[in-house]
């Protein structure tokens, strides 16, 4: 079922030229930017203490622009109307600060705005935290949207009246959603039907109709989300799986710059070795077990960022010991495949060997990982695996990945049970591809990846027959594919077999 939209949309583009018009006419006035007494923001438009921001100067559009495009600033929420309590409207810009999300404030309830909450609760706002309070009416919304048009006019050489062109830009370029707070009229529904023809979702914390078929925006168009329904033991809590669930319907990316964790990382390190004079613990080799497993589960079992360490850390483990440990990844994304398992899997290798002070060798249940006692000494311990592995996951494969959690597992009786489900995973991922044809598929791959040293070189990938060096199979290539469409690894339509016992076919 899809519904028709038309009629909705023409209603929203309608409100939006017309709040528009209302802001020609007040700034005519004087009356804007508004005025809120006792405000002082941190960087800012304003014409000075007490007044809210008013639009976006070309300045810092264009400073912003630039983080948008190289993905520093995944993109901007707009936040219209009043959460439920003060403690709630703190925790939402938090988690969205904590991603580096821009946030816009605007709309009231019966007099109240998201924008008196932070100011009682002594959140500093303005252009430095991010935190742009643009008016305390609904119609002051259309900010935000005069911004995203200005982005495709400045960023995408959009020029005056190209809407349909201007409208796919920030469909497809400007990751950002609607987040209406508290009770929702006319005029709310009304501007929310304007920002959805931009392709931007809206979100609401009260029961209102959803359009969850996706069409104009990428994803679905309209969830509701009651506040008191959220799973959550407090309002921190429940503003982190709120903003978590925006994020996957606007289909934000989240940008990881740095691995945090206290010793150097990159992969200069890659190739380091810990000598067991230098070790102060190991798992796996020749006297314990340590297995990795990474498996593709639903969007709502996973939590992102949440890294859980089952069992006893290696505090009490004599210098130079060992012990079983296993690392279990748990990861969702909308474009995720089971195919793409064995895949990221295998890269938790190159991942943990780009700790300084960490050695890694083998993969699968044959696993072994060394800590020296210099990595211990500057604070690494067992988390730091789940951190290491969240942030390359995301910023390598963030096309496909979107929310990844990590269970560190030592517990001894855990241990065991999730051995035998990894084993039985790479069974069934082992009689998989042996049992996968050259006639099973559609499509070859293309691969260029030695041409760096190689500039003749290419090989063509099937089910069957691997790429000269080995290192490629076709399910490596698929999720190559997957991950980059411009990268080394592009499809090739066989066609008809021609010969099948030798494999030719039209255009192989």
């Amino acid at each position: 079922w899809l519904p028709y939209l038309g009629e909705t949309l023409d209603a929203g583009v309608a409100t939006l030229l017309a709040e528009e018009g209302v802001m020609a006419l007040r700034f005519a006035y004087g009356q804007e930017p508004q005025k809120v007494p006792g405000l002082e923001l941190t960087g800012t438009s304003a014409p000075g203490p007490g007044y809210l921001n008013g639009p976006i100067d070309d300045i810092q559009l264009r400073s912003w622009g630039i983080q948008l495009v190289d993905g520093r600033m995944p993109g901007f929420a707009a936040l219209i109307g009043a959460a439920r309590t003060n403690q709630a409207a703190v925790e939402l810009v938090r988690q969205l600060q904590m991603r580096n999300i821009l946030i816009f404030l605007s709309g009231n309830v019966n007099g109240r705005s998201i924008i008196h909450q932070l100011m009682e609760e002594g959140v500093e706002m303005g252009y430095d935290t991010y935190i742009v309070p643009f008016g305390l009416d609904t119609v002051s919304t259309v900010y935000p949207m005069g911004f995203a048009t200005r982005s495709a006019l400045t960023f995408g050489g959009m020029k005056g009246g190209q809407a349909r062109d201007i409208l796919l830009y920030n469909k497809y370029r400007v990751f950002a959603f609607a987040v209406a707070l508290g009770e929702v009229d006319d005029l709310k529904y009304a501007t929310a039907a304007g920002a959805i023809t931009y392709g931007f979702p809206v979100l609401a914390d009260t029961v209102i109709p959803e359009i969850r078929p996706t069409g104009i925006t990428p994803y679905e168009h309209v969830i509701s989300m009651p506040w008191d329904d959220i799973e959550g033991a407090n309002d921190a809590e429940k503003a982190a799986r709120f903003v978590q669930r925006a994020i996957e319907v606007r289909g934000v990316k989240i940008k990881i710059t740095e691995v945090p964790i206290p010793v150097p990382y990159g992969s200069a390190f890659e190739g380091e070795r810990v000598r067991k004079s230098d070790m102060r613990v190991e798992f796996g080799g020749k006297y314990s077990r340590c297995f990795e497993y990474l498996r593709m589960v639903d969007m709502d079992a996973v939590e992102d960022h949440k890294i859980e360490i089952l069992g006893p850390s290696f505090e009490d483990v004599p210098e130079e010991g060992a012990m079983d440990m296993a690392i279990l990844v748990e990861v969702a994304g909308r474009k995720m495949q089971e195919d793409f398992e064995p895949v990221l899997e295998r890269q938790i290798h190159y991942f943990v060997n780009g700790a300084s002070g960490i050695q890694h060798i083998g993969q699968r249940d044959i696993a072994w990982i060394r800590i020296s006692k210099a990595a211990v000494d500057k604070g690494f311990n067992l988390k730091h695996f789940g951190e290491i592995v969240y942030a390359r996951l995301h910023a390598d494969f963030g096309a496909i990945v979107d929310k990844v959690q990590v269970k560190i597992i030592t517990d001894p009786a855990l241990h065991a049970e999730w051995l035998d489900k990894a084993r039985a995973a790479y069974n069934y991922r082992n009689q998989r591809l042996a049992a996968m044809t050259d006639e099973a598929v559609d499509e070859f791959y293309s691969c260029t990846l030695c041409q760096s040293f190689a500039p003749d070189h290419i090989c063509v990938v099937s089910p069957e027959r691997l790429g000269l060096c080995g290192a490629y199979n076709w399910l490596d290539c698929k999720a190559s594919y997957q991950i980059n469409p411009t990268g080394p690894n592009q499809p090739i339509k066989k066609g008809r077999a021609l010969n099948e016992w030798t494999g030719v076919f039209d255009n192989v």
